[in-house]
């Protein structure tokens, strides 16, 4: 599990498990899902873990190993550990001290291992009868095998910086630090350059970074939004609106007195969520991708690859809107060009440890983030799916006051003209969801101030339209409105709570 699972659920689970029994269920559940190929993928990529740059390679005891960072574990815990902990950053697993009584415990242990298992034996005929099953042996007194006992990232990493030296932590200090301590530390023994800056960029297109092509989508995304905004709060309807309609504002007006305002509420609220996408995608290529973080290109692509295919939906509505069309033709090329590359060098900045119970809080508060975003995609999934198909809910239809058939007798082309507006909205929420998911999920570091703001403003920008217009137009129904209020409260309690760990200070130079 990762940290925004383990730290805030562990007391609870404790509490109905028993302390022992809850950590050893955990770690047999890691086993279980990364003795598989697939499942390790999944851990791997589903916790945000990449590959440890090839200044952390090495060898101990001989043994090649792709990062010199691993785990001194018990026989009782090494089938566990050669199995859970490879898809969460560890290069190598210790098995010490070990015993003649033990040597089928490691036998057993060792097959099927993804990493270098290494013993440190109790005597020579426990060696010799381990010897072709594992790959190697350590002693006590090999200068370069450091074993830690303490949680320390900034430790760790700072005995990294010695060429040669393995680093191995007792089990204690993932009990203590939780599952990502791995990946931590990995980061911060990561050699680092100077960010790029605007000047950098150039005026040649075709030698634009990615990070500057991503940053154009963004802003784009944001613009269009505030045109929506501005469309919707002006006019309502466009020229090639009315003409599909064959009505004007005052004709829809007069057929049903709350169908311009139904009308202004869908448009505004979609309006808003493309502002947060904008903002969304804007912080993404100037605090990620910019900076050489490998998930942020990930984070992009995912939510786009979600986001851009809704256009399609025209198909099952039955209208196309042109300006929505010529915005995704615009910034479609742009956003190909921001992410088909590989990310750039790594070019961050990392804060130095803080204070554990900040940390401990943040942690909680990315959990709220992330169930905030999986519950907006499950939202925009439900709403794409009622406008392509029954349109409207029921609140919607007390609200008008008025069935879908009456509104068809008013206007056959006046309910797929609503259900564009719905199954669009619908679809940019699911790709504004995926950004904040694995925004949060993946980008919850020590002083990375800009996902605080990036999540802040994508907030601001998606709920405050949507309670706003509904409040406006008098459409309050509690249970149609439940979900905002729910975003709402917990994407301000989880941001609270992450802000002091979010907004710390970083350090003044790049890691060389």
């Amino acid at each position: 599990m990762p940290d925004w699972t383990y730290h805030p659920l562990r007391g609870p689970a404790a509490a109905v498990l028993g302390r022992r029994r809850s950590q050893r269920t955990a770690l047999r559940l890691l086993a279980s899902i990364g003795s598989r190929p697939a499942g390790a993928r999944l851990i791997s990529r589903g916790f945000g873990h990449r590959h440890p740059p090839e200044d952390l390679a090495g060898e101990i005891a001989g043994v090649p190993v792709t990062v010199r960072l691993g785990i001194s574990v018990p026989p009782a815990l090494a089938r566990e550990a050669v199995h859970a902990l490879p898809p969460l950053g560890a290069g190598v697993v210790e098995v010490s001290p070990v015993s003649a009584a033990d040597a089928e415990t490691v036998r057993e242990a060792a097959a099927g291992r993804s990493i270098p298992l290494v013993v440190r034996a109790r005597d020579p005929e426990t060696e010799a009868a381990l010897k072709p099953h594992v790959d190697g042996f350590t002693s006590s007194d090999d200068p370069h095998v450091i074993h830690v006992s303490d949680a320390s990232v900034t430790a760790a990493a700072a005995a990294l910086e010695e060429p040669g030296v393995v680093v191995l932590a007792r089990p204690g200090v993932l009990v203590e630090a939780g599952p990502g301590w791995f990946q931590r530390v990995t980061e911060a023994a990561t050699p680092t350059a100077p960010a790029p800056v605007l000047r950098d960029v150039g005026r040649d297109p075709r030698r634009w970074p990615a990070w500057w092509w991503a940053l154009l989508v963004g802003l784009g995304m944001t613009g269009a939004g505030l045109g929506a905004a501005a469309i919707t709060l002006g006019p309502v309807l466009l020229w090639y609106d009315r003409d599909y309609l064959g009505m004007t504002l005052h004709e829809l007006h007069a057929a049903n007195h709350h169908l311009v305002h139904f009308l202004q509420h869908d448009r505004i609220t979609m309006a808003g969520t493309m502002v947060a996408i904008g903002a969304l995608y804007t912080g993404l290529a100037v605090g990620g991708i910019r900076r050489g973080w490998p998930w942020a290109r990930e984070v992009y692509l995912l939510s786009g690859a979600i986001g851009f295919p809704t256009l399609f939906y025209f198909l099952a509505t039955g209208f196309v809107e042109p300006l929505h069309t010529a915005t995704a033709v615009v910034l479609f090329p742009m956003f190909v060009a921001a992410v088909r590359g590989a990310p750039h060098t790594p070019r961050w900045r990392l804060a130095p440890e803080g204070p554990e119970p900040e940390r401990r809080r943040a942690l909680l508060g990315q959990l709220l983030l992330i169930v905030t975003g999986a519950g907006l995609f499950v939202g925009g999934a439900v709403i794409s799916m009622v406008g392509l198909t029954g349109v409207f809910v029921p609140t919607d239809l007390t609200f008008l006051g008025a069935d879908a058939q009456t509104l068809e007798t008013v206007n056959p082309r006046l309910v797929p003209f609503v259900a564009h507006d719905r199954a669009g909205f619908g679809g940019a929420l699911m790709a504004a969801a995926v950004a904040i998911t694995l925004l949060s999920a993946w980008g919850w570091r020590r002083g990375e101030a800009w996902v605080f703001w990036t999540l802040t403003a994508a907030a601001a920008a998606g709920f405050l339209p949507a309670a706003v217009v509904h409040g406006a137009i008098h459409y309050t129904d509690f249970i149609h409105l439940a979900p905002v209020y729910f975003g709402i409260a917990t994407t301000g309690t989880g941001l609270l709570l992450a802000r002091p760990y979010l907004c710390a200070k970083t350090s003044t130079e790049p890691s060389s």
